[in-house]
């Protein structure tokens, strides 16, 4: 699949997100795709943050054409499982490239909303190995690259703009069904103290005025946040999500529903 490298954005969303590592991933990914990089820095283990902001990504983007590069990997416990970290898949959903590490997560809620069609998991020294032969890539960096500690910087730019140019990228096709499922929880809390969720309005039969049994009580749902009376708790239909499927917010009116119920991204309301 071949794109077009002018009039694109791209995203990237990294759990190594101190001032050092964005900017060093950003001006690698402007100085390859010569467009706009944004980035969003999520909690460390928080892969349940990716998955949300990789759907808000495609979201604002009005489904223009991009690139979404996504880096939320375990380094402890189950990521020791592979042999350099969780391996790196991409895949398209209408115009945007997303490439994006597969453990834990992290594209949970692209399954949940039907974003992928089929997902490509890459072997970074088969790809590499690869674009070697194509003259694509020097040799002389080739350990560099496959030994590296900062995979997001050294090897997911490259790998997408080879995607781009449309190169024949050596992979095998990751099962869907493997991506593990999002529980019904906190995936993201936003500078008011507002709880953005993984639920969706059919998950919990949301009704205007409609209670439900939470493990704090019952809580009041609402269409919108300007309806709920001040200081109460309720649910509400959030601004994130994709076409008309939005999540469902936990909210406090004029207060921080976080800092009131101890809640941070992982939180369950069940």
């Amino acid at each position: 699949m071949r794109f077009d490298l002018i009039n694109m954005f791209v995203t990237i969303i990294n759990d190594c997100h101190d001032d050092n590592v964005m900017s060093r991933q950003a001006t690698r990914a402007t100085s390859f795709f010569n467009c706009p990089v944004s980035t969003i820095g999520i909690g460390s283990f928080k892969d349940i943050e990716a998955s949300g902001n990789i759907v808000d990504a495609i979201d604002a983007s009005d489904l223009h054409e991009g690139i979404i590069l996504v880096n939320s990997a375990p380094r402890h416990g189950r990521g020791k499982k592979w042999p350099n970290g969780t391996p790196f898949a991409y895949f398209t959903y209408k115009k945007i490239l997303v490439v994006s590490t597969v453990d834990g997560l992290t594209l949970s809620l692209a399954k949940k909303l039907g974003l992928i069609d089929k997902l490509y998991l890459t072997d970074i020294p088969t790809v590499i190995d690869t674009m070697i032969v194509k003259n694509k890539f020097a040799n002389s960096y080739r350990e560099l690259v496959i030994e590296s500690q900062f995979r997001s910087f050294d090897y997911v730019p490259r790998l997408a703009k080879w995607l781009m140019e449309g190169e024949e990228i050596p992979s095998i096709e990751y099962p869907i069904e493997q991506i593990e499922d999002t529980p019904m929880a906190v995936w993201w809390v936003d500078n008011f103290g507002n709880c953005k969720t993984t639920m969706l309005a059919s998950d919990i039969d949301h009704k205007p005025g409609k209670e439900i049994q939470t493990k704090f009580g019952k809580i009041r749902c609402y269409d919108h946040l300007k309806d709920v009376p001040n200081q109460e708790a309720a649910l509400v239909i959030g601004s994130s999500g994709l076409k008309h499927n939005r999540f469902i917010e936990f909210v406090v009116q004029g207060k921080s529903a976080a800092e009131i119920y101890h809640l941070t991204s992982g939180s369950t309301l069940f």
